[in-house]
């Protein structure tokens, strides 16, 4: 299945490599996304990471735009920002899952140190969006494309077995 569903991503090339216009551009889509209204989620209801505020912007949209371990060290990565109009749709076909052969995304849950997370994935392992299960409630996490053959492979394994194991 293609990924022709999806939004077209946001190039920093189409504002003239204008950084400042770009980033507005970048959070005025997550706004919309992610505060102007929430994506809905089977029996939980959707919320967004906010603190630690960072030039005023949430921990969540971080998240999405740049990479890294600690947040005061987190590197914008041009990659996230390109496809910030694609966790709302990933989150958005989760919800409304088809039969597997139809369904324009894969997903299994993962447990990340204490944490259960829900991965959604393109079914060619090529872009992922993590989703953190808070109980009642779940937390969009963060979103990026992959494109290291391995890295795909490694996703795959996991879904792989995820599923094999609900068969059980």
């Amino acid at each position: 299945m293609s990924d022709s569903w999806l939004p077209p991503l946001v190039l920093l090339a189409d504002f003239g490599g204008d950084w400042a216009t770009y980033e507005r551009v970048v959070y005025g889509w997550f706004k919309q996304d992610f505060l102007a209204s929430l994506p809905s989620w089977p029996g939980k209801r959707v919320g967004v990471k906010r603190i630690p505020l960072s030039e005023g912007k949430e921990a969540t949209y971080w998240h999405f735009i740049s990479e890294g371990k600690v947040e005061e060290e987190r590197i914008i990565d041009l990659r996230r920002c390109e496809r910030i109009r694609w966790p709302r749709p990933t989150m958005d076909a989760f919800v409304e899952r088809r039969p597997l052969a139809d369904d324009p995304i894969v997903w299994w849950r993962t447990k990340r140190g204490s944490e259960w997370r829900y991965v959604l994935a393109l079914p060619d392992f090529s872009y992922l969006v993590v989703v953190a299960d808070r109980g009642d409630y779940v937390l969009p996490w963060t979103q990026y494309p992959i494109d290291r053959p391995h890295q795909r492979e490694k996703y795959r394994k996991e879904f792989t077995e995820y599923w094999a194991a609900q068969k059980g």
